[in-house]
C-alpha cells in the first residue's frame, strides 16, 4: 500500500500550526488585552492562567517550521527569503515577550508597570506579524525558475497590514474567552463584555478579508465563484455567521465553556477557508506541495520521529491542562 507522503506531511504541518494558533493564541491574547484592564491584581490573575503552560504552547510552532524545512525544503526557502522582516520582527518579539513573562513575576513595584508594557508591545508585534505573514502568503508569493524574484517588501501592503489587525481581534477573542472560562467575578464580566464587541469587530473584519482576498489573489476568486465550488463554498460564510450569532449569545449568559468552544470554532472555520482557497499549492499561486516536497525516502524517516513525538507532545499538552484545569483567583491561585 502506498502512501502520499507530501499530503501526509501537509496534514502534520497544518496540524501544528492550527494548535498553534488555538493554543498560543489566547497566550498572547493576554498581553493585546492588558491595555483594556489596568488593575494589577487582574492582570496578574490573567497572567496565571497560562503561566504553568504557556512554554509548552510555542512547542506547535517549533515543529510546523521544523517540519516545513524537512518535508518542504523550497517551500521553506521560498518563505524564508519573502517574508524574511515580518519573521525575524515575530521572533525578536516573541523573544522579548518570553523576558517580560518572566521578569514581571520578579519585579518590585516600580519595575513592573515596565514590563507590563514590555510584554504587550511583545504581545501585540509578534500577533500582527503573523498576520502580516499570513496575508502576504495569501496573496501569493512571485517565485520563477524556483527561486523568490520579488522583493524584500512585497510583503508590505495594505492587506497584508489589514489582515494583521484581523489576528489581533481573533486572538484578543480567543483570550477573552479564555479568561471568561479561567476567571471568576468582576474581571469574567468585563471578558464577557469585551468577547461581545471583539464578536463583532472580527465578524466584519472577516467579511472584508474575504471581499478583499478576491481582488488580491486571482485565482482565489476563479475558484471561490466558479461553479460548482460556489455550492460547495457556501455553507462557510454561513456557519461563520451562525457561529457567531451562537457566541454573542453565550456571552451574554453565566456560561463557562461555549464561548471559548465557539470561539475555537470560528477560528476553524476562517482557517478551513484559508485552505480551501490556496489548495493544492503550499506556496501561492504556482507551487504545489508536490513539487515542493523533499524525496520520499526523507520523507519516509522523518515520519517515523513524527509518529513518535506528536503523540507525545499531545499526551504532554493534555495533561498540563488538566492538571491546570481550574478557576484562578489572585488568593488561591489554581482551585
Amino acid at each position: 500500500m502506498e502512501f502520499d507522503l507530501p499530503l501526509i506531511w501537509f496534514g502534520i504541518i497544518i496540524f501544528a500550526t492550527l494548535m498553534y494558533i488555538v493554543m498560543d493564541g489566547f497566550d498572547l491574547g493576554i498581553g493585546i488585552l492588558f491595555p483594556f484592564i489596568h488593575d494589577e491584581d487582574d492582570r496578574d490573575i490573567m497572567v496565571n492562567t497560562v503561566a504553568p503552560v504557556w512554554d509548552g504552547n510555542e512547542t506547535w510552532l517549533v515543529l510546523g517550521g521544523a517540519s516545513l524545512l524537512g518535508a518542504f525544503p523550497l517551500a521553506y526557502a521560498i518563505v524564508l527569503e519573502a517574508l524574511t522582516i515580518p519573521l525575524l520582527i515575530m521572533l525578536l518579539a516573541l523573544i522579548f515577550r518570553g523576558v517580560a513573562f518572566e521578569f514581571r513575576f520578579k519585579s518590585g513595584a516600580e519595575a513592573k508597570p515596565f514590563w507590563d508594557k514590555a510584554f504587550m508591545f511583545g504581545s501585540i508585534t509578534a500577533t500582527f506579524s503573523q498576520g502580516v505573514v499570513l496575508g502576504a502568503f495569501i496573496s501569493g508569493i512571485s517565485v520563477s525558475e524556483q527561486q523568490f524574484s520579488g522583493g524584500s517588501f512585497d510583503w508590505l501592503t495594505p492587506f497584508s497590514l489589514f489582515c494583521g489587525f484581523g489576528l489581533m481581534l481573533a486572538y484578543a477573542l480567543l483570550d477573552a474567552t479564555w479568561l471568561v472560562k479561567k476567571c471568576q467575578g468582576e474581571l469574567k464580566t468585563t471578558m464577557q463584555q469585551l468577547g461581545r464587541a471583539l464578536t463583532l469587530c472580527l465578524l466584519m473584519t472577516i467579511g472584508l478579508v474575504s471581499l478583499w482576498t478576491p481582488f488580491v489573489q486571482p485565482n482565489i476568486a476563479l475558484r471561490w465563484f466558479s461553479l460548482p465550488n460556489l455550492f460547495y463554498f457556501a455553507p462557510v460564510p454561513i456557519l461563520v455567521l451562525a457561529c457567531g450569532w451562537a457566541l454573542m449569545k453565550s456571552l451574554r449568559r453565566d456560561d463557562n465553556y461555549q464561548p471559548f468552544l465557539l470561539t475555537l470554532c470560528l477560528v476553524f472555520l476562517g482557517f478551513s477557508g484559508l485552505g480551501i482557497s490556496i489548495w493544492p499549492h503550499i506556496i501561492p499561486p504556482n507551487i504545489s506541495l508536490w513539487q515542493a516536497a523533499a524525496p520520499d525516502s526523507s520523507l519516509s524517516f522523518m515520519l517515523v520521529g513524527a509518529l513518535m513525538i506528536i503523540p507525545l507532545i499531545l499526551v504532554y499538552t493534555f495533561w498540563s491542562y488538566y492538571v491546570f484545569r481550574g478557576k484562578v483567583t489572585k488568593d488561591v491561585g489554581y482551585h
